[in-house]
């Protein structure tokens, strides 16, 4: 599939063939969802804990005698039931993280990327570069470009243009080597440089067909 390149000042920079087999594909929703969801439990920290009896700091004697008090029987006042006492099966420090394929990964990629393309929210800039440290001045070159909330992936970002866009506050700069389906479908644009259309084919080109 044919798409235009464009510079920052919006102006046509030639046209660039995109492989149909990364952008071109018909989106499968329950691939994109199953690498975001393997994406979010990743980040899950699992620290959620709490004491259980054997960390409670309470006095393990008995309480009283087993019989003859007319009272329900207990052994310490670490018992879940006691104020002050343990968590009956409370929640312990665990990883959320499960396996996924490497095959599903890449494809489930290629389907966020097609996903984008085909709601026209897929730009292709020549490059990502600018001559002066001025956030005010890229803003302006974005808002021309009809871009709003959007990801910039560049193989390797020009150091003017990454200090002109850290403040801007609906704009976030990834390399290409981060690329993931979770940026990809919570940004309402995907800015590609030609650089990093290169590294996307040549990443993506071989595997598994969808």
């Amino acid at each position: 599939m044919k798409t235009k390149v464009l510079n920052l000042d919006n102006k046509s920079a030639g046209d660039v063939e995109l492989s149909d087999a990364i952008f071109g594909l018909e989106p499968r929703a329950d691939l994109i969802q199953r690498v975001v969801v393997w994406q979010l439990a990743k980040r899950r920290s699992g620290q959620h804990k709490v004491l259980t009896r054997a960390e409670i700091n309470r006095t393990k004697k008995k309480m009283y005698k087993q019989k003859g008090t007319g009272q329900a029987r207990h052994g310490a006042r670490s018992a879940p039931l006691f104020v002050g006492g343990a968590k009956a099966m409370g929640p312990v420090s665990h990883s959320h993280e499960f396996d996924l394929p490497k095959k599903v990964k890449a494809l489930g990629l290629r389907h966020a990327l097609s996903a984008k393309a085909k709601d026209g929210a897929l730009v292709v800039l020549d490059e990502a570069k600018s001559k002066d440290i001025k956030t005010a001045a890229l803003a302006k070159q974005f808002g021309k470009m009809g871009v709003g909330r959007a990801l910039v992936v560049d193989g390797e970002f020009d150091k003017n243009f990454q200090l002109s866009a850290r403040n801007l506050a609906d704009v976030a700069l990834l390399p290409v080597a981060g690329i993931n389906v979770y940026d990809i479908m919570r940004s309402d644009k995907l800015v590609l440089t030609t650089a990093a259309v290169k590294v996307i084919e040549a990443r993506l080109g071989e595997g598994v067909k969808a």
